[in-house]
């Protein structure tokens, strides 16, 4: 293994810990030129998890993609990061529960949807104008009018 400190190529294994689940393998290692220690990771390669996309192209799920557009949806909100990052967690296990290895991405951003419905109705519709690509004004209005009208429903006005 490279060392990252001085790219000798000569390193000594000096200890080795299974996660829990036994999916990957620490390695503390120590360059026997310079004498610093790094660790590496080992880990079996898989094929990856897909998303179907609108147009029917395939591509490898990105996590860090869901979190992006989340962030964008929730700036300047009162939603913590904790529950942003619990979010992307939850579709990343929701693709992953797949026993085909690819999720559509209409039922990824359904999900979403749902869950910021009832996290914070401001990033609900800030996420739902991008992944809905409303056409026009009209389109986005009836929308917020749906919004409104569940939200006046639920506490009881009109």
């Amino acid at each position: 293994m490279k060392c990252p400190y001085c790219g000798s190529l000569s390193d000594k294994v000096i200890d080795s810990r299974e996660s829990q689940e036994g999916e990957v393998i620490r390695r503390r290692r120590e360059c026997a030129d310079c004498t610093r220690r790094f660790t590496t990771y080992e880990r079996l390669e898989q094929l990856p998890y897909m998303v179907i996309k609108k147009d029917g192209r395939r591509e490898p799920f990105d996590r860090n993609k869901v979190l992006s557009g989340l962030l964008k949806a929730c700036e300047k909100r009162p939603v913590s990061p904790n529950k942003l990052e619990e979010l992307t967690n939850e579709v990343e296990r929701f693709v992953q529960e797949s026993k085909e290895r690819e999720r559509p991405t209409t039922k990824i951003g359904e999900l979403l949807m749902r869950k910021l419905k009832t996290l914070d109705k401001v990033a609900f519709v800030r996420f739902a104008s991008v992944y809905k690509d409303f056409k026009d004004v009209s389109e986005f209005m009836n929308e917020l009018k749906s919004l409104t009208q569940a939200t006046a429903r639920k506490s009881g006005t009109r």
